[in-house]
C-alpha cells in the first residue's frame, strides 16, 4: 500500500477510536473522513499542548504571532505532526532529550538546546524578506521561507541553528513557484537545461527577473553555491520541480550562517523513514536520494542533515528512564505508528 493510502487509514481508524465527532471536514471544497470541522482541529494535537495544558500550542500561536497552517484540521498534516512530535520537548524536562538526540544525529558539537521554536524567522536584516527578497506582508507560517521548526543549540565556541523542514505523506518538496503558469515566465522549461542555466543564471532564472506588484526578485542564488559535484549529476535546477522549499531553506541558512552571528547553521529535514515517494522525488534532477544526495550539492558555509520521526521517538523511548513521556509515546504510537517495531 502506498505510504499516503496507508496513513490515510491509520488517521480514519484512529479518528474514530478517539475523536467523538463524526462529520467530516472540508478542504479544497471537499469533504473527507480524516479532515475535521475546522473549529475542532485542536483535537488532532496532543493533550499535552492543547489550550489550557502547561506547553499549549495555541497560546504560544498568540503570543508569537506565528500562523497555522490552513491545513490544521487535516488528521494527515506533517504541521500537526510537527507541534505533536517536536514542540512538546521545548521546555526543561524535553531539552536535554533533544539535545542528546540532536548530538547523536546532526551535529556532534552540540551540547544543548535552549528553544524550540515553530515557523521560525531571524530578525532583520536575516529575515526573509531581506535576505531572500520576499515579498513584503510575509509572517512566520505564511507567504515566507520559515522552518516549520527550529532548535536553537549551544556548543563549546557558541551557539548554533538547525532549521528543519518537517514532512510526512508529501510527495515531494513542490516545484519552484516561478514556473507557475501564471507568473509571467516567458519560457519555464529553461529550468530543465542545467548547462545553460548554470552559464547564465541572470537571464534564465526567472526569480532573479520576477517583478510583480510587491514581489522582487527573489535572492535565492545570492547564497547558494553549487559544488563541483553539484554541477557534474544535477539534470536540471534543484528547485524547478520537486525541491523547491529545500532550495529556499538551503539559501536561507547560507545566509544566515554567512553573517557569521552563529558557529553551526544547518539545514534539516525532518520526515518519515516510510514515505519512499518524497525520498526519492529528486530522481528527475540527477539527486538519486535526497537524505543523502541533497548536501553534495552545495559547498557552502552551513551544513545539511536529515533525520526520521522515527529515530527520534526511538531515542525518547530508549532514553525516557523514569518514565517521563510514556503518555506521548502511547499517543504518537496509536496515532502515526510509531512503535518499538516501527521501521
Amino acid at each position: 500500500m502506498p505510504f499516503n493510502e496507508e496513513m490515510t487509514e491509520r488517521q480514519v481508524q484512529w479518528r474514530k477510536a478517539h475523536i467523538a465527532c463524526r462529520e467530516s471536514g472540508y478542504q479544497g471544497g471537499k469533504a473527507y473522513p480524516w479532515i475535521l470541522p475546522h473549529h475542532l482541529w485542536e483535537e488532532s494535537l496532543w493533550p499535552g499542548i492543547r489550550s489550557g495544558s502547561a506547553k499549549s500550542l495555541p497560546e504560544y500561536l498568540q503570543q508569537t504571532g506565528v500562523q497555522e497552517h490552513r491545513g490544521v484540521h487535516n488528521l494527515k498534516s506533517s504541521w500537526v505532526l510537527c507541534a505533536n512530535l517536536y514542540f512538546p520537548f521545548g521546555q526543561d524536562a524535553g531539552l536535554p532529550m533533544l539535545a542528546g538526540f540532536l548530538k547523536e544525529h546532526v551535529s556532534a558539537a552540540i551540547e544543548t538546546v535552549e528553544a524550540v521554536e515553530l515557523e521560525y524567522a531571524e530578525a532583520p536584516p536575516l529575515d526573509p524578506q531581506t535576505l531572500l527578497g520576499e515579498p513584503e506582508g510575509g509572517q512566520r507560517g505564511a507567504n515566507q521561507t520559515s522552518p516549520d521548526v527550529a532548535f536553537l543549540v549551544r556548543n563549546m565556541r557558541g551557539k548554533g541553528l538547525i532549521l528543519t523542514e518537517n514532512k510526512l505523506v508529501e510527495h515531494s518538496f513542490y516545484p519552484c513557484s516561478g514556473r507557475k503558469p501564471d507568473v509571467g515566465n516567458p519560457d519555464s522549461c529553461r529550468c530543465l537545461d542545467w548547462r545553460k542555466l548554470l552559464s547564465d543564471l541572470p537571464g534564465q532564472c526567472w526569480q532573479l527577473q520576477w517583478e510583480q506588484g510587491k514581489r522582487k526578485n527573489r535572492k535565492y542564488w545570492d547564497h547558494i553555491r553549487i559544488s563541483e559535484h553539484g554541477r557534474r549529476v544535477l539534470t536540471q535546477c534543484p528547485a524547478a520541480t520537486a525541491g523547491y522549499q529545500l532550495f529556499r531553506q538551503q539559501a536561507l541558512a547560507e545566509g544566515i550562517a554567512a553573517s557569521g552571528r552563529y558557529d553551526l547553521v544547518v539545514s534539516c529535514v525532518s520526515y518519515d523513514a516510510r514515505n519512499d515517494d518524497l525520498i526519492h522525488c529528486l530522481r528527475g534532477s540527477g539527486v538519486e536520494n535526497f537524505v543523502t544526495d541533497w548536501g553534495r550539492l552545495f559547498s557552502g558555509r552551513a551544513q545539511f542533515c536529515a533525520f526520521t520521526h522515527q529515530q527520534w521517538v526511538d531515542w525518547v523511548r530508549a532514553h525516557d528512564s523514569k518514565g517521563y513521556w510514556s503518555e506521548w509515546l502511547a499517543y504518537v504510537e496509536a496515532r502515526y505508528g510509531y512503535g518499538e517495531t516501527a521501521k
